[in-house]
């Protein structure tokens, strides 16, 4: 059910896969998406496991609605269902509410400077890496309090830049802004390293991201992949921040 999770310095982060859940097939089983099709029933018995498994409540959790922008918004609660605005970045400083990014390719991008207590997470896909969401991020962060140096970077499963076939012109366009994005298959057309793209703006942003392991969704059959088979779940990654400015994470 939950794929990963790391604890640093009371800072939260955890990846869940599909296993583990109630949806029926194409969605099978920890399908965490609300806008794909699935059961909603299935869907909330779902958030309700992958929370639980989280020792997280599951009315703790805020959800976007993703639209592949670069907008942020400031949270301290989850929105009621149905009302979330169409951004693709939160922030919040409220202790123990987890930022949940939806993905089945897409890069999930999370950060927490526990210092400061503010936590942070993003979607970024393509659009959203061209768009600046990332960088967005960082400054919505900063703006509050959080000191990039000290921020604690993790991103998520996510479409490698070897299965991440695009058009050439594309690839052109997005390595236009993020030079670092320009990536070939391993079968020798070409593509975009999203990951790679973040990972750089990140680095831009005076934020040090440490190397990790990070499964490619479209090999990994662990993982839903909207590129293989387009008809699918979402997978979910979560932020969040626990106790005291400084707690040792347990």
């Amino acid at each position: 059910m939950i794929g990963q999770q790391h604890h640093v310095s009371g800072a939260h982060f955890a990846f869940t896969d599909r296993w583990g859940g109630v949806s029926a097939a194409p969605y099978e089983q920890l399908n965490l998406g609300g806008a794909v099709g699935d059961d909603p029933a299935a869907v909330r018995t779902n958030r309700a496991r992958a929370a639980e498994a989280l020792g997280l409540d599951p009315a703790d959790v805020v959800w976007m609605n993703q639209v592949h922008g670069r907008d942020v918004a400031v949270v301290d609660a989850p929105w009621t269902e149905g009302d979330a605005p169409p951004v693709d970045a939160v922030v919040t400083s409220r202790r123990g509410l987890a930022l949940a990014v939806l993905t089945a390719d897409c890069t999930p991008v999370l950060l927490a400077d526990p210092v400061a207590g503010i936590a942070g997470a993003a979607h970024a896909g393509r659009p959203g890496l061209v768009a600046g969401v990332v960088p967005a991020l960082v400054a919505a962060m900063t703006e509050r309090g959080a000191e990039p140096s000290r921020i604690l970077a993790h991103t998520g499963p996510s479409v490698c830049g070897g299965c991440y076939e695009v058009p050439e012109e594309m690839r052109a366009e997005v390595a236009a802004v993020v030079p670092e994005a320009w990536a070939t298959t391993s079968w020798g057309t070409p593509s975009v390293d999203v990951t790679a793209g973040v990972r750089a703006q990140l680095a831009a942003a005076g934020v040090q991201l440490r190397p990790q392991p990070q499964p490619c969704t479209r090999e990994s059959t662990d993982h839903f992949s909207y590129r293989r088979d387009r008809t699918t779940g979402r997978l979910a990654s979560y932020v969040w921040l626990g106790g005291a400015p400084g707690e040792a994470a347990l």
